[in-house]
This record gives C-alpha cells, sequence and structure tokens, in this order.
C-alpha cells in the first residue's frame, strides 16, 4: 500500500508540473477562483447489486476513510432510506471529518413516501423510474410533504437542517420550498445528457453554476425576482470536446465524465490532466468548477482505482493553491456572496487528449450558452441555447408519468438533435466566391482572451489570412472580421441535414430576426449588425451577412 501512495503520488506532483500556471496565484484566488467540492451520496440499497446493502455501506466507509486520509472536505449526501439507517447516522457522526458536511440525496424511495402518507408505485424500496423516483412524478403538495418527512427527519438524527440538496434533477417547487421553509444554500443536479438513464437534461448552463428561474429549475433566471436564490451546481464534469456528440445521431448519449468508475473518463490518467487543465489553467471569467466523487451504488471494486488515482492530483493541485477544495455549502455560500444574478463562466479546451486536432469552448450566461468547436480543421458554432425564464417546466404544477423527464431550454443551433450520424448541423463561417458557391472558413490556431469579468473574445485567421474575432458577452455574439483580403464576401450560415430540418423550431423571419416556438412558447433572435435571408441551398437554413464586416447577435429579450 506504501508503495502505491508514493507511486500515485508521484503522478501527482507530475501532473501538476506539467499543469504550469497560466495565472499568479493571487490572481485566481481573488478573481476567478477554481473550486472542486467532492460529493458522494448515498443509498442504502440497490436492487441492481447482488447483496446492496452491506457492499453500498462498505462503498460509503472507504470514501470516508480515503477522504479522511487526504484531509478533503467532502459532502456526504443520503437519500432518505440510507438517513434512517442508524449505521449510516453512527458512521458519518464518529468518522467523517468535522470540514465535511451532511446533506440530502434527493432520490425517492419506499420508506420516504409512506413517511409522508403516499402511496409506494415502485417494485422495489428504490426504483430509477424518473416519476417514481424524483419529485417531478409527485404533486405540488405531495412535494411538500416529502420535504418535510425529510427536514424534520433529518434535524431529529443531526441537530440541524441540511445545506445542501442535490439530485439528477430537483423541480422548481420542491426547490424553492426548501429554501424559505428550511434555509438550503446550495443545490446540484446532473450533467447534460441525452437519454442516460432515461433522464434528458438538454441545452442548460454548461457545467458550471446558475440561479435558477422559479418556473424551471433547469433554466437560468434572467432577473433576480425571477430566480430561485439557491445555486445550482452541475454534476459529474463532462467532458467538453466529446461528451456532446457521444451518441450524435441516435436517441441516447453515453458518458465521458468525472466519474471514477467510467474507463473513458477519470479512470483515464490521460483524460484526468486534460480535463484538469482545461478547469485549472483556461479562461473561465468569473470562476470554474468542477464536481468530483461517486454514489456508492458503484461499489468500492468498481470504483477504488479511480479514486486512488484522482486524489493524489487534487491533492497536488491543493497544496500549490491552484484549487479550493469545500463543501457544497461552502461553494453555495460564496457563490451568493458574489453574485446577485447567475453569472458569465466559462470552459475552455483547446489541447486535444486524443491528438485529433479538435478543440473547444463553452460559454454561459443568464441569458444563453455558446459552444465553439473546432473539428479537426472545420470549425462551426455547435450549440447556441437561449435561456428565457417565462418558459416554464412541464412538472411545475402537475407530475409527470412513465419512466422518463425532459428538461430543455431554446434552441438556436443545437448540433446533437440537428446532426444525423454523417452531418453535422451549425453555425457556419462561410465565403462565397464569385460562382456562388460556398466554402468554409477555418479559425486555426485559436486565441482566447478573457477581457472582462463577462467577455470572452476568441481570435483565428483562415487559410487566406483573414483575421476573425467572436465576442461572447452577457448578452450578445459579435462576429467581426478584422482584417485579411480585400472584399471578401463571407456570412454565417446555418446548415442544419436534410433529414433534420422538419424538426427546426423556426416560424419566420425578417432582415433582422429570426422567430420561431419551442414547446409552445415563442421566441426571436435579434441582429442588431447584420441581415439575415432565408436560404434553403446545399442545407443552408438561414444565412446572416455582415454590416461592415460584423455580425452581432441579441441573445437577450
Amino acid at each position: 500500500m506504501n508503495a502505491l501512495k508514493f507511486s500515485l503520488l508521484f503522478v501527482g506532483v507530475g501532473v501538476f508540473f506539467l499543469l504550469m500556471p497560466r495565472y499568479t496565484i493571487a490572481q485566481m484566488q481573488q478573481t476567478s477562483p477554481r473550486i472542486i467540492n467532492i460529493v458522494n451520496f448515498i443509498r442504502q440499497t440497490d436492487y441492481r447489486v447482488q447483496h446492496a446493502d452491506s457492499l453500498l455501506f462498505d462503498a460509503t466507509e472507504k470514501q470516508v476513510a480515503l477522504m479522511k486520509h487526504y484531509k478533503f472536505p467532502g459532502t456526504f449526501l443520503l437519500q432518505y432510506d440510507a438517513l434512517i439507517n442508524p449505521k449510516y447516522q453512527q458512521l458519518l457522526k464518529e468518522k467523517l471529518g468535522s470540514d465535511s458536511e451532511i446533506g440530502a440525496w434527493w432520490e425517492i424511495t419506499q420508506p420516504h413516501v409512506e413517511a409522508a402518507g403516499i402511496a409506494w408505485r415502485g417494485r422495489h424500496r428504490w426504483v430509477s423510474t424518473a416519476n417514481i423516483a424524483f419529485t417531478t412524478g409527485y404533486t405540488p403538495q405531495e412535494r411538500e410533504k416529502l420535504v418535510d418527512v425529510y427536514m424534520v427527519k433529518f434535524k431529529e438524527i443531526f441537530g440541524t437542517y441540511p445545506k445542501s440538496v442535490a439530485s439528477w434533477f430537483i423541480d422548481a417547487h420542491s426547490l424553492a420550498y426548501m429554501h424559505e421553509k428550511y434555509g438550503i444554500v446550495a443545490s446540484a443536479n446532473c450533467k447534460d445528457q441525452v437519454g442516460t438513464d432515461g433522464y434528458t437534461l438538454w441545452g442548460g448552463y454548461w457545467n458550471q453554476t446558475y440561479y435558477p428561474s422559479r418556473k424551471n429549475a433547469y433554466m437560468p433566471a434572467q432577473n433576480k425576482e425571477s430566480q430561485i436564490p439557491v445555486p445550482i451546481f452541475r454534476m459529474l464534469g463532462s467532458d467538453p470536446i466529446y461528451q456532446y456528440d457521444k451518441g450524435v445521431g441516435t436517441t441516447g448519449q453515453g458518458v465521458i465524465s468525472l466519474e471514477p468508475v467510467y474507463r473513458d473518463g477519470w479512470m483515464d490518467r490521460r483524460w484526468t490532466t486534460f480535463f484538469l487543465d482545461a478547469i485549472v489553467n483556461r479562461p473561465s471569467l468569473a470562476f470554474n468548477y468542477a464536481q468530483a466523487g461517486q454514489e456508492n451504488s458503484f461499489t468500492w471494486k468498481e470504483m477504488r482505482a479511480g479514486l486512488e488515482m484522482q486524489f493524489p492530483l487534487l491533492d497536488s493541485l491543493r497544496r500549490a493553491k491552484r484549487i479550493r477544495i469545500e463543501t457544497l455549502a461552502q461553494s453555495g455560500t460564496w457563490f451568493k456572496s458574489q453574485f446577485a444574478t447567475t453569472p458569465a463562466t466559462a470552459v475552455t479546451a483547446v489541447e486535444d487528449y486524443r491528438d485529433q486536432g479538435n478543440k473547444s469552448v463553452w460559454y454561459n450566461s443568464r441569458y444563453y450558452r455558446a459552444n465553439l468547436f473546432w473539428e479537426s480543421d472545420a470549425f462551426r458554432f455547435r450549440d447556441i441555447h437561449l435561456f428565457d425564464e417565462d418558459l416554464a417546466s412541464d412538472y411545475l404544477a402537475q407530475p409527470g408519468t412513465g419512466g422518463q423527464f425532459f428538461y430543455y431550454t431554446i434552441p438556436v443551433v443545437d448540433g446533437f438533435f440537428w446532426s444525423t450520424k454523417e452531418e453535422r448541423a451549425g453555425l457556419r463561417i462561410v465565403q462565397t466566391n464569385q460562382r456562388g458557391e460556398r466554402l468554409e472558413l477555418n479559425l486555426a490556431n485559436p486565441e482566447i482572451i478573457e477581457k472582462s469579468r463577462d467577455v470572452l473574445e476568441v481570435c483565428g485567421t483562415d487559410h487566406q489570412d483573414n483575421v476573425f474575432v467572436i465576442t461572447l458577452k452577457e448578452g450578445s455574439i459579435d462576429v467581426v472580421r478584422k482584417s485579411g483580403k480585400t472584399n471578401l464576401k463571407w456570412s454565417l450560415a446555418l446548415y442544419v441535414p436534410a433529414a433534420r430540418q422538419s424538426e427546426l423550431p423556426f416560424d419566420s423571419s425578417t432582415a433582422k430576426q429570426i422567430r420561431g416556438r419551442f414547446k409552445g412558447h415563442a421566441f426571436q433572435l435579434k441582429l442588431q449588425r447584420g441581415t439575415l435571408r432565408q436560404d434553403k441551398v446545399g442545407g443552408v437554413v438561414f444565412n446572416i451577412e455582415p454590416s461592415r464586416d460584423k455580425i452581432t447577435l441579441i441573445t437577450k429579450k
């Protein structure tokens, strides 16, 4: 064991020196901290696992010991069935470090439902079916009963109400009730995914943290009076390059994330180095965030190798003061002290661990998210989704039915749902030649600059030495040609495969805006600079021509 620990520590120190600072430590801590939460959530049982009760307890016991060995503060979240188990109570009270926190994991179980006086509908004491395991499947009144029962029991056991409550998803009604009656300060939900485990969360604030709308806990609010004042941290840490397209052209995605049980993610040392570089060293605006840890259902046998590889790396970065490792409640309290509304953040990945030349820049604000994507020698906006606090969730006032739930924001460019296996949708910079043919322009060797607290600038040069600058601001996107070939005829063209064009949400357009309707909700994308033209040639949906070499898209209402 000692030799193993020494080997892992050596690897961690090696990665630390590989991840050389691009900012001074003082600058990072004051202006753009890098925050890591280690969140381990606890189920009492899992019908999918043989000898589940003992194996799940063993996993949690080993996680607690590993956290204490590294003196890491962590967040352990108890599902109700584990909350009422004296073994877990004793373990966390006696073995967990005083710098860690105990909170609530919000999946609904048979003892929880029955304690609230509601009929249980599952075949087992815990099931993963969306309308049973999550509050989206219960009426607002039932949701409040479930909250009350849990909070009373938690306080009876631990002497206080939990500060952190997390789940793959918590509905807006429950989240607001938890805050207003019991004072929670932080929450977390699952990364963006399509169909994974039957749950679809798509188009949201990517990876970081946001204040949700009172009508929709997946939708960032635009105004303070319309938001639930509980920051929601996105869990699991998606691969910023490859997660998005995993399963493109199908109805589901695989997983490339921080979870230590996945071989394509944190179990892979090369991927881990790449991901930490994106989180720790690259431009991120307000701050950068990642969530480590693992649910106990995977058992210690499956998670051990990944965790024992990860923790020395995190420890070396913490010792160098490159990251802050803290509890979810501490992060939530800090976030609320810094931001009255959802801030602008970014995740930047310009080194491809697969050596394919791919790059990805994610930008979030309270008004939209955008993804700039370089695929080898091609460039496109792979994703733009608008946020609107008035778009209510399907489950706000009534329970969902069936084994899945679906949460979306408003698509303007959707490189997953609008693509096929053979063709990729995207908003591309194109040149129109003298024969009327469109040629894609690549932005090679991009330089990414934080212009201010909420403005990210991406500068690149095409093969004809035209210099383009894309400026991502809180409520707009600028695309400007700064220099290059005289009289270059360029534009932004939205390409969508013909097989997907019938699914687009656009209704009509004028020279200065395109209108649409998504899930019955009207939206529009306005042009402050440039001219929009409908164009159905060669897979193009619309084309935006610049005004004096500049296009400005307005991304807020």
